[in-house]
């Protein structure tokens, strides 16, 4: 708001100077840099004699200019006082930090839109040590982003620009969780068109949405009322399971979560036994499948289970604990 202001006053400021010059011009008929450098030294008052011999008209005009500049020149500084005090300035150069540290990024998540859904998702990914950046249209949720020190874009997720800045090239995943399936939908044919390689996770409302969705590039679909209703019914039918799943996932003391650590070309586990990688020995994690990433998973798997090139790990236990086996299981 006070940008604009601020632009509003520059451009009274230069009408101001304009009409001095002309005025003089006319007037007078004075010299474009004579008329200039009257002009200025009226709107600054500082003192000067007057450039040459002004008529009853040119006094008069002199006043008029004298009255308008002042008056002018005073706002205008206000305004920049304001700008200064109130932070705009700070903000601008702390956005400018920000989005040269988001292009610096790679393989992070892009999350479109703070909606409901929105927040659960930012708050699992900042649980779980995720580099992510969110795009929202709302000042007001860009702001308490900000304060939360979460990297953040302010437009619309649907515009080619804007993903770009998100540094939609190098990210690893988009997550859209915006509240109309019609939005989700421009969302997905805008993101998998600038990074075809790119994993899109889409929010859905409707059901008749989830196939539309996949066939314009979704990896997968994602229906909140769906698996809100599954919830109810797990909480009536089967209490002692959800009571678990709560307390793994709200827990105030640790953040537990299911994890998978994938087995690459490069990984130093490759080609042993989950028994000599020691995964089974971490404290606070218990392995409880492998899958070759292909196939199905074989639960409770052996010590004894070789480790191939493109196998998958799924463990259970404390995230930070979990941290710790990936970077050593996917290094390299």
């Amino acid at each position: 708001m006070i940008f604009r202001r601020l632009i509003k006053v520059i451009s009274a400021l230069a009408a101001v100077f304009l009409a001095g010059i002309i005025g003089y011009s006319t007037i007078e008929g004075w010299s474009l840099f004579d008329s200039l450098y009257m002009t200025v030294i009226t709107i600054a008052s500082v003192g000067y004699g007057e450039t040459h011999p002004l008529s009853f008209e040119g006094r008069l005009f002199t006043i008029i200019l004298i009255l308008c500049g002042s008056a002018t020149l005073i706002y205008g500084l206000s305004i920049l006082t304001a700008f200064i005090v109130e932070g705009d300035l700070t903000d601008i150069l702390r956005r400018r930090t920000m989005l040269k540290k988001i292009s610096a990024l790679k393989g992070h998540f892009i999350v479109c839109g703070m909606s409901a859904t929105g927040k659960y998702v930012i708050d699992e990914l900042k649980k779980t040590g995720r580099s992510f950046v969110v795009i929202e249209r709302d000042p007001e949720r860009i702001k308490a982003l900000s304060e939360a020190g979460i990297f953040n874009i302010e437009g619309d997720a649907t515009n080619d620009a804007v993903l770009q800045s998100a540094n939609i090239q190098s990210a690893a995943g988009l997550l859209t969780t915006l509240h109309a399936d019609s939005d989700n939908l421009f969302v997905v044919v805008t993101a998998r068109g600038l990074n075809p390689s790119l994993k899109i996770i889409a929010k859905a409302i409707n059901e008749e949405s989830e196939r539309k969705l996949r066939q314009v590039g979704a990896d997968s679909v994602v229906m909140p009322n769906f698996i809100g209703g599954l919830r109810m019914a797990s909480e009536m039918i089967r209490p002692s399971v959800v009571s678990f799943l709560d307390t793994m996932l709200r827990s105030s003391d640790h953040t537990l979560r299911v994890e998978e650590i994938n087995i690459t070309d490069t990984s130093p586990h490759r080609g042993k036994s989950l028994d000599e990688t020691a995964i089974m020995e971490m404290e606070g994690v218990t392995v409880i499948a492998v899958s070759d990433g292909t196939g199905p998973y074989r639960f409770n798997p052996s010590r004894d289970r070789l480790l191939s090139s493109g196998d998958v790990v799924v463990v259970m236990g404390v995230v930070e604990n979990i941290m710790q086996l990936k970077a050593r299981a996917e290094a390299g």
